[in-house]
């Protein structure tokens, strides 16, 4: 039977759940979807439906690294690998693949962002087992979620040609497409939601990365030829030198074939405060607020404030108001995703103690 790993990319900053979002402690470390689990603890918990424990590695940044492992304290230190600087998702899965490689070059590895939500855990687990199966015969395989309206914030992906009755040829990848061409894709029922999820036998993926990003190659090649002692300063002289790219654009979109399994799981990939808000137990006229908030007059409103804090809202509509400690958010719902202006405001008047 075919050893599967699991890689989950845990290094993002979350600017667009600041303030409760910060540098220290960033979206994938916030129950941000209801409950007390961060994020990054359940995409771990439910990575043990198809891997075994041990065979989940968690890629993180340096400086988030002691964090990350306080919310999994059941995951062996080594399988924390932590980028001393950020260089995008095709290096962190190139330094997984390689650390695999050396273990099982043969090994199939799921690679899973930290922080996305999933309502159906148990159709995930039996997608996830189809995609990992469909790798094993030396695919290098997505998972495209069934779009259920005609969202501009997601890249997609076009099926091509079906493989079986739960695979296709994937045709293209399309950039996030403006409103026009996203009905035109709903309509099409040919179009799914890339979301960012990649399965492949280690092997694959690095003669992948080698054909289409040789420097990087390079450097990995560097890994799977060092003793496990010397990775650490393997890692921290090249990858400053790495190329910044996505693993969609360095290698998915160039690879010829990749197989694309179609998947409705309720997913969401919680890219903001809207995404939370339609997550979360709301009252009768729409409102997520902290228990004992007063709220008069008010609907559809998204309310977080420190525990002790009484809450008011009063005739107020489809607003996001989040408050901490040391600062305050407010903002309509419907331009949510432009928090990360505040994030990159701050960052320009150099007020890093805000971040």
């Amino acid at each position: 039977m075919t050893r599967a790993f699991t890689i989950v990319m845990a290094g993002g900053s979350g600017t667009r759940f600041w303030p409760l979002s910060r540098a220290h402690r960033p979206k994938q470390l916030l129950p941000l979807a209801g409950g007390t689990e961060p994020l990054l603890a359940s995409t771990v918990r439910r990575a043990t439906r198809v891997s075994a424990p041990e065979d989940v590695l968690v890629v993180t940044s340096e400086r988030l690294s002691a964090a990350t492992r306080a919310v999994l304290p059941g995951l062996p230190a080594e399988n924390v690998l932590a980028e001393p600087i950020g260089r995008n998702t095709a290096p962190c899965i190139g330094w997984a693949a390689s650390r695999i490689a050396r273990v099982d070059p043969d090994a199939v590895c799921a690679v899973l962002p930290a922080d996305h939500h999933i309502a159906d855990e148990d159709e995930y687990a039996r997608v996830l087992s189809v995609a990992l199966d469909a790798a094993a015969h030396g695919d290098i395989v997505t998972v495209g979620i069934r779009p259920s309206r005609p969202e501009t914030g997601y890249g997609y992906i076009e099926m091509g040609e079906p493989l079986g009755p739960e695979a296709h040829r994937a045709r293209r990848f399309v950039e996030k497409p403006n409103r026009q061409r996203a009905e035109q894709f709903l309509a099409a029922g040919t179009f799914l939601w890339n979301s960012g999820m990649f399965f492949f036998r280690a092997r694959t993926m690095l003669d992948a990365i080698r054909a289409h990003l040789p420097g990087l190659g390079a450097t990995l090649d560097r890994l799977l030829a060092a003793s496990p002692g010397d990775e650490a300063r393997i890692i921290r002289e090249a990858y400053p030198t790495l190329p910044d790219v996505s693993i969609d654009h360095g290698v998915m979109e160039k690879v010829r074939d990749v197989t694309v399994v179609p998947a409705d799981f309720g997913w969401s990939d919680l890219g903001g405060f809207a995404s939370a808000w339609e997550l979360a137990e709301r009252d009768a006229r729409d409102n997520s607020a902290p228990e004992g908030a007063v709220l008069v007059d008010a609907e559809g409103c998204f309310a977080r404030a420190p525990e002790g804090k009484l809450v008011a809202l009063v005739g107020v509509r489809d607003l996001v108001v989040i408050d901490t400690e040391d600062a305050l958010l407010v903002v309509p719902r419907d331009r949510a995703q432009d928090v990360k202006k505040v994030v990159d405001a701050l960052r320009e008047r150099g007020e890093e103690e805000h971040l």
